[in-house]
């Protein structure tokens, strides 16, 4: 019952939200940049939810409105909270092109002989690269409450696969960043890099964004799916990758099939009813096709490709949870930008 009522509060907050509050918003860390004109009433609305860090609108790549309403400059690198999770998706993809990983049909068991024995639960010698990315790996969740106790373990690795299994493999969604972080811990192995090394390598440098070291397990595995920093204008990059299908400029640094198979919808999420691919929500917004990347606390990449247009949001990431600035996003994309864009293409 507590958890069918978290999920039809996070709905309501996601759809049915009041207005933006129409309080004055604090000075403005740096003025507008608008190259666009139907895209200053967006920026105008965003300046007054008290939350948001940063907006920018990207057509075809290109700017079209941005600013940094307060917190660091849009090219500082930021926390991208779960966002981390959609990097790690790439990198997976990457290493199955590279032929370092098989595919997503690749059980995980081979990559942890320490943890998962014979006289390990059946299940766990089941699980698949694919599962994890879409969260139906039927392990524990490590994410929201059960987030502290994970990472205050002593091995992260040991603490997901030796706790009991809560799910079949393969079935409803069980959102947990242990998920991703196992996905950092075979991305290691397999590359015979740190999940930093080969991020910055197959991932950042051909990206041209910068990507710095973050934190790592008491093991030295660097952590999967939350606690990366990438600046604005990098996530701009980032979506664009996905809506041009993994190329940038002249190079495909993500397979397009990939990207593709990342799209595909392959469960929902209790919380917040969306369809999730690999790392990457899928919805609609105002009749639109939409994908996005979400962090906690409201970093968002949304890709509109229909439109040819890719929307990136910072907000403060250290306080509690707040649905409904998240909910006000979501009605800024859908009321604001969405139908400034619909009239410019």
């Amino acid at each position: 019952m507590k958890r069918r009522h978290l999920c039809i509060c996070v709905l309501l907050a996601l759809v049915c939200v009041s207005p933006p509050s129409t309080r004055a918003a604090p000075p403005a860390a740096h003025a507008p940049v608008v190259h666009n004109e139907r895209f200053r009433l967006a920026l105008e609305r965003a300046a007054l939810l008290p939350h948001l860090n940063a907006l920018i609108i990207a057509r075809d790549g290109a700017i079209q409105a941005e600013q940094s309403f307060r917190g660091p400059g849009l090219d500082t690198p930021v926390p991208i909270k779960s966002i981390s999770k959609s990097v790690i998706s790439a990198l997976v993809g990457i290493a199955i092109e590279q032929g370092k990983l098989q595919g997503v049909d690749q059980p995980i068991a081979g990559f942890f002989p320490t943890y998962i024995k014979s006289s390990s639960d059946p299940r766990l010698h089941r699980i698949t690269v694919g599962q994890l990315l879409s969260m139906q790996s039927g392990m524990i969740r490590a994410s929201g409450p059960a987030y502290a106790a994970w990472v205050n373990s002593k091995n992260w690795v040991r603490y997901i696969l030796n706790a009991p299994m809560i799910a079949e493999p393969g079935g409803d969604m069980v959102y947990s960043t242990g998920n991703s972080h196992l996905l950092s811990a075979i991305l290691t192995r397999a590359t015979g890099k740190s999940t930093f090394a080969f991020a910055r390598d197959a991932l950042a440098k051909p990206l041209g964004i910068e990507l710095s070291a973050w934190q790592r397990d008491p093991q030295g595995i660097f952590m999967g799916g939350n606690q990366m920093q990438m600046s604005a204008h990098a996530l701009v990059k980032l979506g664009e990758l996905y809506r041009n299908r993994g190329v940038h400029g002249d190079k495909q640094i993500i397979p397009a099939a990939w990207v593709d198979a990342t799209l595909t919808p392959r469960c929902r999420s209790i919380f917040s009813g969306q369809l999730y691919g690999y790392g990457w929500f899928i919805a609609t917004v105002a009749d639109q096709p939409l994908f996005f990347a979400w962090g906690y606390g409201g970093q968002f990449i949304f890709v509109l490709p229909q439109l040819r247009l890719t929307v990136v949001t910072t907000s403060q990431s250290d306080g509690p949870r707040d649905f409904e600035h998240l909910g006000a996003i979501f009605e800024l994309l859908r009321e604001t930008i969405v139908p400034s864009a619909a009239t410019d293409t």
